[in-house]
This record gives C-alpha cells, structure tokens and sequence, in this order.
C-alpha cells in the first residue's frame, strides 16, 4: 500500500510565527518519520514588535512544558492583567479591559445587568469597583490564579505576559531544536510548482540549495512568499472597517517599577501602545497614513514617551484583512502572511496559536482533502471576523470629533455583523458568546461602558429583585473582591522573586 502521510515539513520563515509553529508541531506530532525543517534568512529579519499577549498564551506555555520562571527571565516579560485604554471615548477619559470577570453571575444572569440596574441608584459605584484586576491595576498589583479556592474569584483570574517579541522568538527557537526541528539559513529566490496541480513542490535558496516538501507553511510576513507570491491566493482589505495602515515603534528606558499592564492611548490619527518589559518600555503609534505624514507621527510617538529614547524607530507598512484563503493547496500561511488586524487587542500571538490548533485537527496526508481545507479556511474567517469586530468597537464607540480621523470611524458604516451585537446591546444590555469566540460579554461590556455606550435597559428578570436584596448583593460582591485582593503582591516584587528561582 503505498504511504500517504506526510512526511516532510517546510516552514519559510522564522519569527514569531514560524518558531511557534516549529516548536508546536514538534510535540503534537510526535513522529520521528516527519521532518521538520524551518527556513530563515538573517538578511530579511523579522517584524519583531508585537510584545503583548492575551491569556491563552498560557495554555500554548503549558503545551510545550516550558518553566514560566525561566521563560519570563529569558523573554525579559512581566505580567499583563489587561490593557487601560486612553482618551478613546472622550479626550481625557480612560478605562480598564480586565482579564478577570465583573463580579459574579446570579442566577443564570451576567453580572453587568445587575450593575446596569444598579447604576440607576444614587452613589452607585463604577464597574471596576467589582472586578479584581480593575483594582489590582490601580494599585500595580498581581498574583496567580489560586484554583484551590474553589468559588472564589481567585481561582480562575486569568493573565497574560508582556515581552520581548525578539526574545521569544529566540525562545522558541531553542525549544524548536531541541526537540529535532532543523533550521536552515538562505533566502529563497525560487518556487516550484507540480504541473499537473498547482502543488508547491519545492523552493530554491540563493545558495542553490532545493528543498523539497509536502505541506508547507508561510510564515514570511507580509509578503506571503508562497501563499501570495507563488499561489496569488488573494486578500480581503480590510482598511475600510480599521483604517489604520502605518505604525512607528520605539522602545525607550524605563521610568519606574513596569506596570502589570498594556496602556492604549488614542491620538488625532490613531493610538500609541506603551508596554512594560523587565528592562525597557515597548512604545510604539499605529495610525492611518492619510491622516497624518510620518513624521507629525513620529513626533506624537516621541512627545508621548516616558523615558530616553532607545535605538532607531522603526517604521512598518501594512493592510488590515485577511487572506482570501488561510490555506491553498498545500500550503498554510500563518501570522502576518495569513492577515493582519491591528495590535489594539495584542490578539496577533493567539491568531496564530488557534491556527497551528486548528491545522492539527485537520493535519492532512498526501491527499489533501478539500473538505478539511474548506472547513479550516471557514474556521480562520470567522475567527478573524469576530476579532475585526471587537477592534472596530472600540474605534465606532467614540464620541470624539477632534479630528478627521475620529469623524471617519465614528460614522463609517460598520459590518452586519456587529451592527446587530451594537443594536441589540443598546437595547436591553444583552451580549452573548458565539461559537466560542475569544472575546467574552466581559470583554464587551468593558468597552461598550468605557466608552459610555449605556444601554436603555437591562435583563428584565432582574426587576424580580427588591432595591435591598440587589443593594446589599453588590456590597457583598465588592467586599469579596476587595478582600480577595488582599493576596496580590506587589508587580515587581512578586516577577524579581519568581525570576530569581529560574
């Protein structure tokens, strides 16, 4: 009978991306009879300036064994518990994307329909006063999640980490080798195609060097070296719904102990990130080149740093969408090669995490099955729909006319399928989860109120409820909250000692 499983693997490209994907299929595959190679170019480099990250690297961690103290001291990272959001309602107004949830649900209701009734009441206090890392970020605190306590809040907060982008691929990189992924160096000048097909049959380095492979996978940045350059697979532009198309970033020195958190400050033509590491701060301004020249935004990205400026900035070009298709024939794109949506979310790790996911449930042989391509392209859409969404929340939910820029987003027409989340929410408060999507009511009720969205009503069941019965509900959520937070530490004390174990 003659073999039809794959047998032979080529990743074109390093970075992110393609060292995730390396040291992943290492372990999930598990085959000694796979080989694993991954091309790169010193030459080319990488983007390199995505640092942020969201909760489910943590299960990515988990999967490939690796010990958080020592990763956290080779990455240069420090905890994130969510991400502040500056001036993006109103100039001068600011609020708190939490990982952990608000409050409590009761009974079979979400908890922000409690507080939106609540917050009809004179003296009611704001959301972040039931939720733990809203407080905890006040203070620069964190601690791990404590799963003993069970029916405790602190037994399932969830966090992320903040780190050096170039570190961590490097990271990767070391666990990808170890577990028998070959790595070679060249740049590729040619790619082959089978006649009878369309099938990458083997590319060509400058050293003349051809490798030959049966499933390929693109991790070549923006150019989508195989899956544009060779299979003109096509792009969805994106640009129309998150305009933003240019981004300068720069790190600089800190300026005091890193904060367990990502701020987002809104500007005229956009928003600079500011991301703490062990050893530096991350900045950097994504803005719509139409809006403002190259410069004007380099100077709003230097006014804005907190410490001495380190190193050259680095200036990147790019176009929201995604690809038309994540996977052709035998080839699968993965990051910046598959699509691209803004680091507003710091969501471009976990695209990339659900990728290799997916690609493992549907792994093909030789046959290459259509419905399993078609499937997992399917997949890859909705994903990237449902997180294009939630940034474009954050951009339409603004009351500010200061400028240009802000008068487009706020009136530009927006997809369906977010009309309608905008629509039903502002009516009766009502969020919900679909298909498992990443981002949770959690995570839109915090922008719909920090952007002063209010609904006009709320779950009408919750009017089953006398005033004292919610009254003294809520004060006993917040003192709970608070006295959970009593077991935070310090951000910095708690990352030196667990470094200091590594």
């Amino acid at each position: 009978m003659q073999d039809v499983n794959i047998k032979e693997i080529v990743i074109v490209g390093g970075g992110t991306a393609g060292w995730m994907a390396a040291s992943a299929l290492s372990i999930l595959l598990k085959n000694p009879q796979i080989r694993i190679r991954l091309i790169e170019s010193e030459q080319i480099g990488t983007v390199g300036v995505g640092e942020a990250t969201i909760p489910h690297i943590r299960y990515f961690n988990q999967l490939l064994g690796l010990n958080e103290p020592d990763f956290l001291k080779k990455t240069n990272a420090t905890f994130k518990i969510g991400i502040e959001f500056v001036n993006w309602g109103q100039i001068g107004e600011s609020y708190f994307h939490s990982f952990s949830p608000y409050g409590v649900n009761m009974d079979g209701i979400h908890f922000h329909h409690y507080w939106l009734r609540h917050a009809m009441t004179e003296g009611a206090l704001p959301p972040d006063e039931y939720n733990l890392h809203c407080l905890a970020s006040k203070r620069s605190l964190f601690t791990h999640p404590k799963p003993e306590l069970r029916g405790s809040p602190l037994g399932t907060i969830e966090y992320a980490f903040q780190f050096d982008a170039g570190l961590y691929a490097k990271y990767m990189r070391g666990v990808a080798e170890s577990r028998g992924v070959q790595r070679t160096e060249g740049k590729v000048v040619d790619v082959a195609k089978r006649s009878e097909d369309g099938f990458i049959e083997s590319v060509t380095l400058e050293s003349g060097e051809t490798i030959k492979g049966d499933l390929f996978i693109d991790c070549s940045g923006f150019r989508g070296l195989l899956i544009e350059q060779a299979l003109e697979t096509g792009y969805d532009d994106w640009s129309h719904y998150l305009p933003c198309n240019r981004a300068v970033a720069q790190g600089c020195e800190l300026d005091g102990p890193p904060i367990p958190y990502t701020r987002a400050t809104a500007h005229k033509a956009g928003w600079q990130w500011r991301i703490p590491l062990q050893n530096r701060l991350g900045n950097g301004h994504v803005y719509c080149g139409d809006y403002i020249s190259d410069d004007e935004a380099y100077e709003q990205l230097k006014s804005g740093l907190d410490g001495a400026p380190m190193g050259d900035p680095k200036f990147l070009r790019f176009t929201t969408g995604v690809r038309k298709k994540t996977w052709n024939k035998n080839v699968i794109a993965l990051g910046l090669s598959a699509g691209f949506l803004e680091p507003l979310e710091s969501t471009s790790i976990h695209l990339i995490q659900t990728a290799v996911a997916r690609l493992m449930t549907n792994f093909p042989d030789k046959h290459f099955n259509q419905s399993d391509i078609d499937y997992y392209n399917r997949k890859t859409l909705l994903e990237f729909e449902q997180v294009r969404d939630f940034l474009i929340l954050h951009y339409c939910a603004t009351q500010r006319t200061d400028s240009p820029f802000w008068n487009y987003v706020r009136t530009m027409e927006l997809p369906d399928s977010l009309q309608e989340r905008i629509d039903i929410y502002m009516e009766n408060g009502r969020l919900y989860r679909e298909n498992n999507e990443l981002f949770s009511e959690n995570s839109w009720f915090a922008v719909f109120e920090g952007q002063n969205l209010r609904p006009k009503r709320y779950h009408p069941v919750i009017d089953n409820m006398s005033d004292e019965m919610l009254d003294r509900r809520m004060n006993d959520v917040r003192k709970t909250m608070y006295k959970c937070l009593e077991a935070y530490e310090d951000h910095q004390t708690y990352l030196h000692k667990l470094c200091s174990t590594a």
